[in-house]
């Protein structure tokens, strides 16, 4: 059975997440960061930074949130075409290098915020999820850190208003209720 290894308030809950929405079994290993789980060598084994989220299915290991979203699209989500795939890994890194810094680096918020969430906004007006009528990964990479801003930074998106109502579909899905909401 595939493990994951996350943190309390950490990334790991991005990976959660798709595996509920792909109903792929999973054991959760919860790492006890204060104390020092993460930097001891079982662990530095898994993952030699120390960091969260990591998985190892069989004789994989494998770390960093976007590469696992990847990896785990590709494994159980047989429907996708390659060109799908493609424009799930251009999402996915898209999430991770571009929106997330965009996002949580305070000294060019103001500047970035305008240039990534418009052109999302006019997208989601148009379609449900980043890629077709379907949750991909792709949904859960962006869907993250659209969630994350408001609850860490604050943040509101009442300028896009294609933003809220696509995460709030996205939350109000069984996988998304369970990882988001409290008592889901």
């Amino acid at each position: 059975m595939l493990k994951l290894y996350g943190g309390a308030r950490s990334r790991a809950t991005i990976v959660q997440w798709y595996l509920e929405e792909l109903g792929v079994p999973y054991a959760y290993q919860m790492l006890d960061m204060q104390s020092g789980e993460h930097r001891q060598p079982t662990y530095l084994e898994i993952n030699p930074f120390g960091k969260v989220p990591a998985i190892v299915d069989g004789n994989l290991k494998l770390w960093e949130s976007g590469a696992i979203l990847i990896y785990l699209a590709e494994k159980y989500d047989q429907s996708l075409t390659v060109e799908d795939r493609a424009v799930i890994t251009q999402w996915v890194l898209f999430a991770n290098a571009t929106l997330g810094p965009g996002l949580f680096v305070e000294a060019t918020r103001e500047r970035e915020m305008p240039r990534l969430l418009e052109p999302l906004n006019q997208l989601l007006e148009r379609q449900p999820f980043l890629v077709g009528n379907r949750l991909t990964a792709a949904d859960i990479a962006v869907g993250s850190m659209l969630l994350y801003a408001p609850l860490m930074l604050g943040l509101d998106y009442k300028d896009y208003p294609a933003i809220p109502a696509y995460t709030q579909r996205l939350v109000e899905r069984p996988a998304g209720t369970k990882i988001w909401q409290p008592g889901g």
